[in-house]
């Protein structure tokens, strides 16, 4: 999400760059390959730690990676993710942020001056890496750069925690568990155990993967061990591991029968639901979240800012969700840029403006609910998005000189785990047209665009992610290209995949670069630049777009109003999609462009009814207002529905909900398509497009032949069997089947229609 002082630099990585693989230069290939898996071997001898403990541990932490000594966003580092940051010099990066941005509201405000700063609060747990290197009596940055060390101090911290904690040296591993409980950092009842459960779940079921340097890794499965909850285990098939656990059909035991879609109840223990006018949220109740993930419930504010105005509220609006017919069919995926509890605290300030319905921590998984998802948390900085959609935020710091250039394995699982939850509750697809992140939000209006965000950024694996959510990017992907199809892009998320981009070393990212022509040499579309935060001219892992054209190696899409291509040799960065059912869209016949928007409000004809709100809509501007881009005729562009959604706009005033048709949904008869327009999403009245057939010939171009995902158990570039395509979700009209209320967002691209900022935007603006 970005919260108000974070900085544009975040992730702009230091000039270090991937390590090459250890000893690569001294060992034969073969021995090369398993020099980490004998590096655990000599650091469970020499400390009296089972092997499978430390391989588990790490796994949990890196999937065994090292990140050539680079940070994670949370300070973590090397294989066994020891940390180390400075409170004080992350409240400096803070600090020395852009300042005020568009709001989370997403109707064009701008936040408070007086919004609360994040903080990261000092503890025990940012310093591992230094007690570790205490303990085996070598400089703290031997541990950051060595595999080996940081092995070994890792075993040494979790000696002293078994020691702290009287138990012997055991050589089973469930004795093992307050010990590893502790090096999560977290207190035993509020994440540190649910870590622990995931670590011996890991022992319990094995695990085996081929690392990012080469290193082949495996821990064997050891059903028999006592400790580790299987519930809790959130393991990705491709990484050899079992299938994901299918999301319940029904909430879980931890959720509310209030909570339920269409169940509410206004006197029910759930924030905002009935809040006295200039209070705090109200007690709340059980977190909304699957068995197993650990989950606590500590409200957003909601409250005045100004004593005098019932409408000065923050940091979310009281609703009924989906029963009131606000239709959930999005989840955003944020990052901070502060600490956890920073977060936190800024959510429960009303001056920010601003609110998600999770946070996850980063060192063990422990996600913090904030705003019940039946009311409509200020996350996305587009109104329309915000309705429709569930926004979960990621912890992660803004360092100002050890760029972050990896999140924790932690986050990963506790998100993928939730997001499966939600998405099964709510109907959700698990796609990346409905599971994207804030960078896939549009500006709702010309304007807004240069205040958007890019996180999570472009280091987040979403691979890996909707790997682990059951729906790899590549299901339902495969054969020949044609032109007039669709394709998904599916770049690897290993040393294959490393674009440049500006202040950070190689290292893989999640997108491919658009050019101009079929040629390295060629410009980047839009005047794009490989400035991390620029989007211009990025295609991102698990978008789709319509085939433009082929050429050789080349794959050309319809992008942001032009022809953008991407070298693809052998299906490499994109494979066709083949799911059935794509719906296309092109300017309706006659007209030779058509209006892009970045919100689906009504027309203004259906204000009239709700007069409070027709006085406001006229007074701020809430007719639809297209961009200055358009889509020019000839051009195709694959639909994030199979059906267009009623444009529709949400009146909650004050925060009693007392004003004149205060807490209303207005539902036009003006219908939108939700599509990919360039990086981000963006809308398309029904009445200005015709629907076409996707090709599915190659029409006689040669066939390109898709590349599986890497990171598997047996070799890099072949799939696991288990990799859950049979669980990707086609495109739905609409969860109900109603076709009213659906969510999305559109931006801005490059030349022939594409939406440009002021140069000096791209670098200015945070995440």
């Amino acid at each position: 999400m970005r919260l108000p002082l974070a900085i544009t630099a975040a992730v702009a990585a230091s000039a270090a760059g991937l390590a090459p693989p250890a000893a690569a230069h001294t060992a034969p290939a073969q021995a090369a390959a398993d020099l980490l898996q004998r590096r655990f071997a000599d650091a469970s001898a020499e400390f009296g730690v089972p092997q499978s403990v430390l391989l588990a541990l790490s796994y949990q932490q890196t999937r065994w990676e090292s990140h050539g000594g680079e940070p994670s966003t949370t300070g973590n580092y090397n294989v066994m993710g020891l940390t180390r940051v400075d409170p004080a010099a992350v409240a400096r990066a803070l600090g020395s942020g852009p300042g005020a941005e568009t709001d989370g509201r997403g109707e064009g405000a701008v936040v408070p001056g007086h919004a609360s700063a994040l903080r990261v609060e000092d503890t025990p747990a940012l310093h591992t890496l230094e007690r570790a290197a205490a303990l085996v009596r070598l400089p703290a940055d031997r541990l950051r750069t060595d595999p080996a060390q940081s092995i070994r101090g890792a075993a040494a911290l979790l000696v002293s925690y078994q020691k702290e904690t009287g138990r012997p040296l055991s050589g089973d591993p469930a004795d093992w568990f307050a010990a590893v409980s502790r090096f999560s950092g977290s207190p035993a009842g509020q994440g540190g155990d649910d870590f622990a459960d995931r670590v011996l779940g890991t022992v319990r079921a094995g695990a085996s993967r081929v690392t990012s340097d080469g290193q082949v890794v495996t821990l064997a499965a050891a059903p028999a061990v006592t400790a580790g909850d299987p519930a809790a285990l959130r393991l990705s098939s491709a990484d050899g591991q079992t299938a994901p656990p299918a999301a319940a059909s029904t909430p879980g035991p931890s959720v509310p029968a209030a909570a339920a879609p269409g169940a509410y109840d206004p006197g029910a223990s759930d924030p905002g639901a009935s809040v006295p006018r200039g209070s705090t949220a109200g007690a709340p109740g059980p977190a909304e979240c699957p068995a197993g993930l650990g989950c606590d419930f500590r409200p957003a504010a909601y409250a005045l800012t100004n004593a005098a105005d019932p409408a000065s509220f923050g940091n979310y609006s009281v609703a009924d969700r989906p029963g009131d017919g606000q239709r959930i069919d999005r989840i955003v995926i944020h990052d901070t840029e502060g600490g956890f509890a920073g977060s936190i605290a800024a959510f429960q300030n009303p001056a920010t403006q601003a609110s998600a319905h999770y946070v996850v921590r980063s060192s063990d998984g422990h996600v913090t609910q904030m705003v019940s998802t039946r009311n409509v948390a200020w996350h996305a900085g587009n109104k329309t998005v915000n309705m429709h959609s569930i926004g979960i935020e990621h912890e992660g710091y803004a360092f100002p000189a050890d760029r972050a250039t990896w999140y924790s394995e932690q986050l990963y699982q506790a998100s993928a785990s939730l997001t499966r939850y939600l998405a099964d509750r709510f109907g959700v697809p698990l796609d990346r047209q409905h599971v994207i992140g804030h960078d896939d939000v549009p500006g709702p209006r010309q304007q807004d665009i240069a205040g958007m965000h890019w996180d999570p950024g472009t280091f987040w694996d979403w691979n890996h992610y909707m790997d682990l959510v059951g729906a790899p990017v590549r299901a339902g992907t495969g054969g020949p290209i044609p032109v007039g199809g669709t394709v998904t892009i599916a770049p690897p998320f290993d040393s294959g995949n490393m674009p440049p981009v500006d202040g950070a070393p190689a290292r893989p990212e999640n997108f491919v670069y658009l050019r101009t022509s079929p040629s390295a040499d060629a410009p980047l579309i839009g005047g794009g630049t490989t400035r991390a935060s620029d989007w211009r001219a990025k295609a991102v892992a698990g978008t789709g777009y319509a085939v433009a054209d082929r050429q050789g190696d080349w794959t050309a899409i319809w992008y942001g109003g032009v022809k953008a291509w991407f070298p693809n040799p052998n299906g490499r960065s994109a494979a066709a999609d083949t799911r059935p059912g794509r719906t296309v869209l092109v300017p309706r016949a006659g007209r030779t462009s058509i209006p892009v928007y970045g919100r689906a409000y009504p027309e203004r004809d259906a204000y009239r009814p709700y007069p409070a709100i027709a006085e406001v809509a006229d007074r701020t501007g809430l007719a639809p207002t297209p961009y200055t881009a358009t889509i020019p005729a000839g051009q195709r562009y694959l639909a994030a529905s199979d059906r267009p959604v009623h444009g529709d706009y949400y009146y909650a005033r004050n925060i009693d909900g007392d004003a004149p048709d205060d807490r209303t949904l207005v539902v036009g008869d003006d219908t939108y398509y939700p599509i990919r327009y360039d990086h981000r999403l963006a809308f398309l009245r029904s009445a200005d497009v015709d629907v076409v057939p996707a090709a599915t010939s190659a029409g006689g171009r040669t066939a390109v032949r898709p590349e599986p995902l890497p990171d598997t158990p047996s070799a890099p570039g072949t799939t696991g069997a288990g990799a859950g395509g049979g669980n990707a979700s086609p495109l739905p009209g609409g969860g109900d089947g109603s076709g009213l209320p659906a969510g999305a967002a559109g931006v801005p691209a490059g030349p022939g229609g594409a939406l440009v900022p002021a140069p000096n935007e791209w670098t200015r603006r945070r995440r």
